[in-house]
């Protein structure tokens, strides 16, 4: 697995380790059971603090994408490829809704009206056929 930073970017070191680990999954080069870097190997490799790393492992763990374990490290969970290609696609949307010059508001209602159709709407695709 490579995890790749770029200290120019705007987005921070923990965001970029979270986003290069989600690629790797979508990528299919991560898969259920396989372990990343311990955090320590890997803010050296990266030239960065451990800490930081943690943080990055830390967001995988929150979207469900890694377990992490005292003294084990961190896995990959069983739904990480499938659910790391969603996070990717909705981190891109809200980088373009926010960029488009659109709300936090505006941004949820428009969510909610694809999630949730008005009454008498079909629910999915096939539903309209």
């Amino acid at each position: 697995m490579l995890v790749t930073i770029d200290h120019a970017s705007p987005m921070g070191l923990a965001e970029q380790i979270a986003a290069s680990v989600r690629r790797s999954m979508a990528e299919g080069k991560l898969r259920k059971g396989d372990r990343l870097p311990s955090a320590r190997a890997l803010a050296r490799t990266l030239g960065i603090n451990m800490h930081t790393v943690l943080r990055g492992y830390q967001i995988l763990k929150e979207d469900r994408l890694i377990d992490l374990r005292p003294g084990r490290g961190a896995v990959v969970t069983a739904e990480a490829a499938s659910h790391a290609m969603v996070i990717e696609a909705c981190l891109h949307f809200l980088q373009t809704a926010r960029r488009s010059g659109m709300s936090s508001q505006e941004i949820l209602s428009l969510v909610a009206d694809h999630v949730e159709p008005p009454p008498g709407a079909p629910h999915s695709p096939d539903d309209a056929m």
